[in-house]
Formats: structure tokens, C-alpha cells, sequence
């Protein structure tokens, strides 16, 4: 009785500490640590937030959604969502993944689309805090939240004190782009001939509108350089995702 006893304190412990709102510590920071796992039987993340008093908290979560390889992902910036329902405006972030805090420190270039919403939301996170550090430690140093990450991926049970929770889709939106190469399409018959789009946009050109329309606001003007004079934009990515979508358009002259 007297072990069960305390086990029920610490956890309404561990639980006011997250209720109540944090105490004001100054320019301390809160440490945090975040890992991804995929497993056979599922995603799976993990979350371990220090105080700097020392206590600690701990997060796991179950991704209920294909997620292929975006579990780092969808760990760091759940991590910063909770950071900022729990009013922490210094943090340091710590993860093992050094690709993922790469591309999000701008230090590597993606191509994906899907990679470029979650920078993005997580760049939209970080104005929301008054000091924030994000470095790259090995595994080793990141044991419990890789501990947690794959017992969530593992679908194990929940151990005492862990705060769960269970996640059924993408934190972003993202609009999956076509992998193709930016050599013009090969015609021919069978299996490997390109599709074209099934609903492709209709856009209607009257012989003078490219001379009305502003460059600054217009959206369709990327479109109408590249359909019409194969212009495309200075950065790389920004061009390979305007050819890519410049293949859902139709280009009409009235």
C-alpha cells in the first residue's frame, strides 16, 4: 500500500506541474529533448521536458496516419506546441536527428514538399519564443526520449507517470508533388508513358492580359513566364516545384 501510495502522489505531482502555470524563472531555459521511431507495428514519438529546477516531464504519443519518415518531424514540432501551451518562452531543444535539425536551421535544402510545411510551421512556432537554441546531440545522450518514441511506436503499454496521447493526422497540410525529372517526358505507349493530368485548370489568356496583369500580385504570372517563354524563377527549388505544377495547367489564347 505504502509503494501504490506514492506512485499516486508523484503522478498528481508530475500532473499539477503541467496544470498550474509555470513559475516565472527569469531567461532560464527549459531544456528539450525529442526523437521519432518507426516500427513494424506503428509511429511513435517522444517528448522530455527539464525544468530548470531539474524536474522533468515526459511525453509519448501514438501517430495514427502514414508518416513514412517524418516522425522527427512531427516530434519537434509537438514538442514546441506543447512548450507553448505550457507558457515556456526560453527553450533549448536538443535531437539527435542532425537532418532534421539541418533543414530546419536552413543549413540544408529540401525538395519535398511535405518537409517544406513542417520548416515551415515550425519556423511559425519559433516566433512565439523569446529565446530558442536547437542543437544536435548523439543518440546516446538522447536515450529517454528514444525510449519513449519506440515504446509509443511499439504500441506498449503506458508506463506510470508518462503523459500519452494519440495522434491521428499530420500536424501540417501539404500538397504531394509528382517526383519527376525535369527532362521533358519521353513519348510513347505502355506502361512507363507519363499521365497527364486528369482535371487539368484551364487558364484563359486574352491577347492582351499578360500586359495588364501586376507581376507583384498576380499569382498566375510564374505560370504564364514559364507556358510562355520558359522563365522560371532564380532559386532551384522554387523552379522545379513551378515546372512540376505547371503541368496541372492548360493554356488557352481567346
Amino acid at each position: 500500500m505504502a509503494i501504490k501510495s506514492q506512485v499516486l502522489a508523484n503522478f498528481i505531482i508530475e500532473w499539477s506541474e503541467v496544470q498550474m502555470p509555470p513559475a516565472v524563472v527569469g531567461q532560464e531555459y527549459w531544456m528539450m529533448y525529442f526523437d521519432g521511431s518507426l516500427m513494424k507495428k506503428g509511429v511513435g514519438m517522444g517528448l522530455v521536458f527539464v525544468l530548470p529546477l531539474g524536474l522533468c516531464m515526459r511525453y509519448m504519443v501514438h501517430i495514427h496516419f502514414p508518416s513514412n519518415n517524418v516522425a522527427e518531424y512531427e516530434a519537434h514540432v509537438n514538442g514546441l506546441r506543447i512548450a507553448i501551451d505550457l507558457g515556456i518562452r526560453w527553450l533549448n531543444i536538443q535531437g539527435d536527428s542532425q537532418l532534421v535539425i539541418d533543414q530546419v536551421m536552413k543549413e540544408s535544402s529540401y525538395n519535398n514538399a511535405k518537409i517544406a510545411a513542417y520548416c515551415q510551421e515550425v519556423r511559425q512556432l519559433e516566433d512565439k519564443f523569446n529565446g530558442l537554441k536547437l542543437n544536435h546531440i548523439p543518440r546516446c545522450l538522447n536515450e529517454v526520449a528514444d525510449t519513449l518514441a519506440k515504446v509509443a511506436s511499439g504500441r506498449e503499454l503506458v508506463p506510470m507517470s508518462i503523459f500519452a496521447s494519440n495522434q491521428y493526422k499530420p500536424s501540417v497540410y501539404y500538397e504531394e508533388l509528382e517526383q519527376t525529372s525535369d527532362a521533358p517526358p519521353a513519348l510513347g505507349s505502355g506502361a512507363n508513358r507519363p499521365l497527364a493530368p486528369s482535371n487539368p485548370e484551364v487558364m484563359e489568356l486574352d491577347e492582351d492580359l499578360a500586359i495588364e496583369l501586376d507581376p507583384l500580385s498576380d499569382w498566375r504570372m510564374p505560370y504564364l513566364d514559364y507556358l510562355l517563354h520558359e522563365a522560371l524563377p532564380i532559386d532551384k527549388i522554387e523552379a522545379r516545384w513551378l515546372r512540376r505544377r505547371a503541368k496541372f495547367f492548360i493554356l488557352t489564347r481567346g
